[in-house]
């Protein structure tokens, strides 16, 4: 199939299933999306079972296997949505949680790393540095996931920042820290050579800071054009081209387009949308941003349903299972650190650590990672542990972090 009919076959699908959530289901659309297209792939695995002489699943799977989830997630969505989600963040709230953010988003996610990969090679025995490869693609908390539960549940402000703010930062982070850690433990990644730590240590910065550079001036050059104009329709397409021109300038540059969209994202939701667009502009970009997100979200979580069909469900079924209670106790660990330490500085929301930790659902940065690494031994092992992983904080936690900010914040 061309990428149009596959584009057109997940868009169809994405409306039949919100069709069907909407009437019957009334989860909350990206997990309903999910859930139903989880359910689905199931039961065409249960068919293939069941009769064998209907090749049906093969023909599925063939058809997913055509889909290069990475390109798709971060080559095609990513930029777009996390953009979407930079717009509608109070910067004067983020610079208010700053330090907190920063500390949580850097320190936090090696210190989560490090939990699973150590855990994980002892309950899978795989070597040392491919697990915390896996470690360091799960630990990031997913921005699309959570900026999407964000938006159905009522949290005090303060901690709605610092769960908005780490996701929006650390994603960027955790993929570096995976690019790193990747070249290390498979050398192909990286030309075949093995990454020193001298080497480990400008690609961080480079990735990391340059990025956010790159997205401040990108950002300030787009609202000083946007500025000297007063017609919402080219308007609306500066911002998408600042989106999508951002993100690709930085991956050609290799920085971090994660952090330099989120950037630009803060910079025109809030300097942008103050200074320099008329109230009918910004309630056009505002509607024009929140249909991007809502369609590549529904999309995205439609994707990550129908990847099961891609799994061998054979291999490493117990290790999987065993990753999630593994990965929750790495995020307690590492948000209870990081916030007993900040507490010293600054008070925190009473239940943060708890609300934080079942709070930080992972998504489709983590599968799309995952898929990028090489064919091997341990690839299968990886995958079958982060989807299981990903689809349990979607489904599970995604679904009662409510109940869990209701317990714990009131």
């Amino acid at each position: 199939m061309t990428e149009f009919q596959i584009a057109a076959i997940l868009v169809t699908l994405a409306a039949v299933f919100g069709l069907v959530n909407h009437h019957y289901l009334r989860l909350p659309t990206t997990i309903g999306l999910a859930a139903i297209a989880l359910v689905a792939s199931l039961g065409v695995l249960a068919v293939d079972l069941l009769v064998p002489s209907v090749p049906i699943a093969d023909t599925i799977r063939e058809q997913v296997r055509e889909i290069d989830f990475y390109r798709t997630v971060m080559e095609g969505m990513l930029g777009l949505l996390l953009f979407a989600g930079a717009l509608d963040v109070d910067i004067e709230d983020l610079k208010a949680n700053k330090g907190a953010i920063a500390v949580m988003a850097s320190i936090g996610v090696v210190i989560s790393t490090l939990i699973v990969g150590f855990g994980f090679s002892w309950i899978a025995g795989v070597p040392i540095a491919v697990a915390l490869v896996f470690g360091a693609l799960i630990s990031p908390t997913d921005p699309v996931a959570v900026l999407g539960i964000l938006k159905t549940v009522k949290v005090p402000i303060s901690l709605k920042t610092k769960i908005a703010g780490e996701s929006l930062f650390n994603d960027g982070v955790g993929v570096v820290l995976f690019l790193i850690l990747a070249a290390v433990a498979f050398p192909e990644t990286n030309g075949g050579e093995p990454m020193g730590v001298g080497a480990a240590s400008k690609l961080f910065l480079m990735e990391a800071v340059g990025g956010a550079v790159l997205g401040g001036v990108a950002g300030w050059l787009a609202y000083i054009a946007i500025r000297q104009v007063d017609e919402y329709t080219l308007e609306v397409t500066i911002t998408l081209a600042l989106a999508m021109g951002a993100y690709a300038l930085a991956g050609a540059l290799h920085l971090s387009g994660p952090i330099a969209v989120v950037v630009a994202g803060l910079f025109i939701g809030n300097h942008g949308t103050s200074f320099g667009m008329s109230e009918k502009t910004q309630e056009h970009v505002r509607t024009f941003w929140h249909l991007i997100d809502e369609i590549l979200n529904a999309v995205l979580f439609l994707l990550i349903g129908v990847e099961v069909v891609a799994l061998d469900l054979g291999v490493g079924l117990t290790t999987a299972l065993l990753a999630i209670p593994l990965v929750l106790f790495a995020r307690f660990i590492s948000v209870g650190t990081t916030v007993t330490g900040l507490r010293i500085f600054r008070d925190f929301t009473p239940g943060a650590v708890p609300v934080m930790t079942w709070g930080g659902l992972r998504g489709g940065i983590s599968v799309a990672l995952v898929l990028s690494l090489p064919e091997g031994e341990w690839r299968p092992v990886l995958f079958a542990a982060t989807y299981a992983v990903v689809v349990f904080s979607i489904l599970v936690q995604g679904l009662t972090v409510r109940r869990a900010i209701k317990r714990f914040v009131g």
